[in-house]
């Protein structure tokens, strides 16, 4: 499939997922909502884990600050709701570059161990914190525009994913993908480590803070155990190497496909939901360990032999 190909169809699927509000009924534009946010995460995530090669339990930290931000700005200084956004990714950028400095220079499972314990650190100073209402958190105004906020989700996706693929084919992009497969052999090469990384890292909080952002006014409410749930960064991973890390629409498809599932399940097998789901995850990472988009080009060379090729080269 030629890119004006790739270009023309995606362009068609976003237009047609705009045109959604019009006739979908409340309950899907809300699953819809929630969907494309956690996409924008799962773009987020792509970008440090998927190009970098830094799998981050941190970015849960990022959607905090982001709904935090928001929400400090609106409730405490009634500021307007585009205001406490910027506030929210100011805030995340921030400690991106503060956090990204130190933790960056650690490596593999030390690094994701660090990043692991920023969730936990930082709900237990926003537990203590007067402004953002310490444990019982904090009630933003009520506003009754799903279809708003599903626009604002869709436009933050959109925004995310020509990002990825300006990535994909830039310089800053390559650099990030040396990284991500030798880094002592890119930083031979003359290429700042320290700082590519801390870019990447930062660029990821912007599109993690947006969400939160969106999140918290949709729902009017946060809490810091909810605002920094380390559960959410596992969904982050697992939709983008479910669809596909170091892809431009991977972990868009992963997001769309697990989210469906994981719906279908729980209104139909609601007691063993969780069970299923999990063993759809299974599945998936021993038959197309590489996700859904190289399943899909490699499906079309080798056919069902695909499936068992991935068995015996894992030795699973």
């Amino acid at each position: 499939m030629s890119l004006r190909t790739k270009f023309l169809l995606t362009m068609a699927v976003t237009l047609l997922l705009g045109t959604l509000p019009w006739f979908a009924s409340p309950t899907i534009i809300q699953f819809g909502i929630a969907t494309l946010l956690l996409a924008t995460l799962a773009q987020g995530w792509n970008i440090i884990g998927g190009y970098t090669g830094y799998a981050s339990f941190g970015n849960s930290v990022f959607f905090g600050l982001g709904s935090y931000g928001t929400a400090i700005a609106m409730v405490q200084w009634q500021l307007p709701f585009g205001a406490g956004l910027a506030f929210g990714v100011l805030l995340s950028v921030l400690f991106a570059f503060v956090v990204g400095l130190p933790v960056l220079r650690l490596r593999g499972h030390y690094f994701a161990i660090a990043t692991l314990a920023l969730s936990q650190v930082m709900t237990a100073i926003v537990s203590n914190l007067e402004i953002a209402g310490r444990n019982t958190g904090l009630v933003l105004p009520l506003l009754n525009g799903d279809v708003l906020f599903y626009e604002l989700s869709l436009a933050v996706l959109v925004l995310a994913t020509l990002t990825i693929f300006w990535i994909s084919r830039s310089r800053f992009g390559f650099g990030l993908i040396a990284i991500r497969e030798n880094e002592d052999a890119a930083a031979s090469m003359g290429i700042n480590t320290t700082r590519y990384k801390v870019m990447a890292f930062a660029l990821a909080g912007v599109f993690s803070a947006l969400a939160g952002g969106i999140h918290a006014y949709w729902i009017t409410f946060i809490d810091p155990v909810s605002a920094f749930d380390i559960s959410l960064n596992v969904k982050m991973i697992i939709m983008t190497v479910f669809g596909g890390s170091g892809s431009v629409l991977g972990p868009v498809f992963g997001a769309l496909v697990l989210s469906g599932i994981s719906e279908t399940l729980s209104t139909e097998v609601s007691s063993v939901a969780s069970l299923f789901f999990g063993v759809v995850i299974v599945a998936a990472v021993v038959f197309m360990p590489r996700g859904l988009t190289e399943l899909i080009r490699r499906f079309r060379e080798t056919g069902w032999r695909y499936f068992s090729e991935n068995v015996k080269q894992h030795r699973l």
